[in-house]
């Protein structure tokens, strides 16, 4: 699995979505921007041409910082884990994570981190949290999906869950002017809004529960399903934001 090109597709799915908050969170006026969570940099690339901010990133995998070092040269990136920032208080404008908050063991303590560096009257943003249980899959031959994978991210570690929690932590967190709401979903029907790579991530996930012939014989399904306008695949995704 090439992981950055997978982080470069998650951004695709968001790119509309982040136009909006990040205009509405202050990007362009924003001086220090941190993201939590950055993995190979995937979102962090493309920030300095929107922005004019000093750009941060922090990840607790040191791989996947040294490659995000090759993607966003101009960040300044270190090796920490969300649930404890190295970064004095208030010590930047917006602060946002992207697909991060369901692989943590305390989405609340991140989010209190999170917080706590950004200075008042500054924005945190968690840009995309998915939640598989209210994933939909039509036809009827394909429900199982749905339910497979979730129950693969839960022994990962994951919540699967995570989106629909995604207000009250926020809430909870005591943000000001939280907004929150679900990414948009459209797509033409001859053809999957996914990629070939979407597969890739399904088949690892499911490697332990299916065989081989078997996980085949469902992609087959599902490809013919797309090419006959049948296939319905909705995973709503969270967003929100809020002020400190």
């Amino acid at each position: 699995m090439n992981w950055h090109i997978r982080y470069q597709q998650q951004a695709r799915w968001t790119e509309n979505l982040r136009a909006y908050v990040f205009d509405q969170a202050g990007l362009t006026t924003a001086r220090r921007i941190l993201e939590v969570g950055c993995g190979t940099g995937a979102l962090l690339e493309n920030l300095p041409a929107q922005t004019g901010a000093a750009i941060y990133g922090a990840d607790r995998n040191l791989s996947t910082v040294k490659e995000a070092s090759t993607h966003a040269p101009g960040a300044f990136l270190l090796c920490a884990d969300g649930h404890f920032l190295p970064y004095p208080n208030s010590s930047f404008d917006l602060v946002f994570c992207h697909y991060l908050l369901l692989w943590v063991k305390n989405p609340k303590q991140v989010l209190a981190e999170m917080r706590r560096v950004t200075r008042v009257g500054g924005a945190v943003l968690a840009l995309a949290e998915p939640d598989y249980g209210g994933r939909i899959d039509y036809p009827p031959t394909l429900e199982q999906l749905g339910r497979w994978q979730a129950e693969s991210l839960h022994k990962q570690g994951a919540d699967p869950q995570m989106g629909r929690k995604l207000a009250g932590l926020f809430a909870e967190a005591g943000f000001r002017q939280v907004k929150t709401g679900i990414l948009g979903n459209e797509w033409n029907v001859s053809a999957p809004p996914t990629e070939a790579l979407e597969w890739e991530v399904l088949q690892a996930d499911l490697a332990e529960k299916l065989l081989q012939k078997d996980l085949q014989t469902i992609r087959k399904i599902d490809e013919v399903a797309w090419e006959t306008g049948q296939r319905v695949l909705f995973v709503p995704t969270f967003f929100a934001w809020g002020r400190v």
